[in-house]
C-alpha cells in the first residue's frame, strides 16, 4: 500500500495519518460540546409544582414543558431537559406518564443564567408516583 503524501503550496506534506488525526479532533469537538452540562447549576436544585403543557419525547434530548405556579398567582412556563426516549424507557418513564394537564412536582438543576429551564432530576406525579429516569425501571 502506497502512503499518500500531498504537498499544498507553502505547507507541510499531508499524510493519511495527519488527515485522520485532524478529522478525529474536529469530530470530537461537537460531541463534547453537545454533552456538556455546563449550562445547568452543578449543586443547586429547585423543586417546582405545575401542570404539564407538553412532553417532547424525542432524540437526542427530551423536553418536558410545564406551566409552573408562582407564589404571586402568576404562571411561568419552564422547560426541563432529560435524555432521549431510549434512556427514559430504560428508567421506566413513558410518554404517556406525563400527559398534558397532569399535575406534577419537578426537581431539577436550573439554568445558570436564570432562564426558566433545568435538567430534570426527578418528578413526583399528583398520585405520588416517582419518575426518575436515572433509576432503571420496568421496560
Amino acid at each position: 500500500m502506497k502512503l499518500m503524501k500531498r504537498r499544498l503550496a507553502g505547507s507541510m506534506p499531508l499524510t493519511a495519518g495527519t488527515l485522520l488525526a485532524a478529522a478525529g479532533t474536529l469530530l470530537a469537538i461537537p460531541v463534547s460540546a453537545h454533552h456538556s452540562g455546563e449550562m445547568f447549576e452543578r449543586e443547586m436544585t429547585v423543586t417546582l409544582t405545575g401542570t404539564v403543557k407538553e412532553f417532547q419525547y424525542i432524540n437526542p434530548h427530551s423536553w418536558l414543558i410545564v406551566d409552573i405556579d408562582n407564589e404571586d398567582g402568576t404562571t411561568t412556563t419552564w422547560g426541563f431537559e432529560a435524555e432521549g426516549p431510549q434512556d427514559l424507557m430504560h428508567g421506566g418513564v413513558r410518554k404517556s406518564d406525563l400527559p398534558p394537564g397532569a399535575r406534577i412536582t419537578v426537581t431539577a438543576r436550573p439554568m445558570r443564567d436564570g432562564r426558566p429551564a433545568g435538567a430534570w432530576s426527578e418528578i413526583v406525579k399528583d398520585d405520588g408516583t416517582l419518575l426518575n429516569w436515572r433509576t432503571p425501571g420496568a421496560d
